[in-house]
């Protein structure tokens, strides 16, 4: 299929806003670059969707809920429109993190253990203590069970820190889950088509690759992992068992931890992958040789 016309879905009403927007203007830019004949779309409702039959080729660039649900992709295919990335099922596989870690589990691939609840309403230090998996030499996390870019998501050390995460979340009444803390390292791993690109090393400034170390901080660093061949085999026998298992396709980015002794974990997966200055993607592509035109171009190629 010949495609001309693309047109960039950015920005919506997510938390994740302003990330989408420079996502979408960054890939906007690289379009231009490869020669196609791109528009940006602010992209908050799906009333006007039909008008998206006038483009060859939809680029998602839109994170959060709009964007990595899978209602968007649901309705794209229903009307028959190409765009980039995961179906439906692939997204809302991968959208809600208990969904997805219930899936890694039943195929016996490795996640961090969790506990979810419906909402943070009501909760208090007893539920905290009755966490199985709660070791006093090790954190846990707090996080959204469906959200990205680790927004109102906290590492609780101890009761105290509990309280606060409680207090500081944004939208308590929605589901969470406790995860269990493995700090060790923290990798991610750019999947394009059938292309497993470079392991990354995230050495994050802060406790952990929150959302200011995602796109603000510049003391972020993003490494070429250095693992020997057996972790090199490792970490991207998991990364693709759990791209599949979850029903991914097109391209995504896996974000893994390694513990002490040299196990990998699955953390989540993002089909809608940021592509801002800070992003992992394009800096997987750029360890590959690739530059950031390329990698756009990968990913429209992955998604025919």
């Amino acid at each position: 299929m010949k495609i001309s016309s693309v047109v960039v879905l950015y920005g919506g009403t997510s938390s994740e806003r302003e990330i989408s927007l420079q996502s979408g203007q960054n890939i906007y830019e690289a379009l231009q670059n490869l020669g196609y004949k791109a528009e940006l779309l602010d992209f908050k409702d799906l009333e006007h969707i039909d008008k998206l039959r006038d483009y060859d080729f939809v680029f998602i660039a839109l994170h959060g809920h709009e964007g990595e649900s899978g209602l968007l992709q649901e309705n794209l295919d229903r009307l028959g429109i190409k765009y980039s990335g995961s179906d439906s099922i692939g997204c809302k596989n991968t959208w809600n993190k208990r969904r997805f870690k219930d899936l890694l589990m039943s195929a016996a691939i490795s996640t961090p253990k969790y506990q979810s609840y419906k909402s943070l309403n009501g909760l208090t230090i007893e539920d905290y203590k009755s966490l199985s998996f709660l070791n006093t030499n090790n954190s846990i996390f707090l996080k959204p069970a469906a959200d990205g870019s680790s927004v109102d998501t906290f590492e609780i050390k101890n009761e105290n820190e509990f309280i606060e995460a409680i207090k500081s979340v944004h939208d308590k009444d929605r589901e969470f889950i406790f995860e269990q803390g493995i700090k060790f390292k923290e990798f991610t791993v750019t999947i394009i088509d059938k292309d497993i690109y470079p392991p990354i090393e995230i050495l994050a400034d802060g406790d952990f690759y929150n959302y200011e170390a995602k796109y603000i901080s510049e003391d972020t660093q993003l490494i070429k992992a250095e693992l020997s061949d057996e972790e090199q085999l490792k970490i991207q026998e998991i990364a693709i068992q759990a791209f599949n298992i979850s029903g991914a396709s097109g391209w995504g980015r896996v974000d893994l931890v390694q513990d002490i002794f040299k196990n990998f974990y699955i953390l989540e997966i993002n089909t809608v992958p940021g592509m801002t200055s800070h992003s992992c993607v394009p800096r997987s592509g750029l360890l590959s040789g690739l530059t950031y035109n390329d990698v756009v171009k990968n990913i429209i190629n992955a998604s025919l």
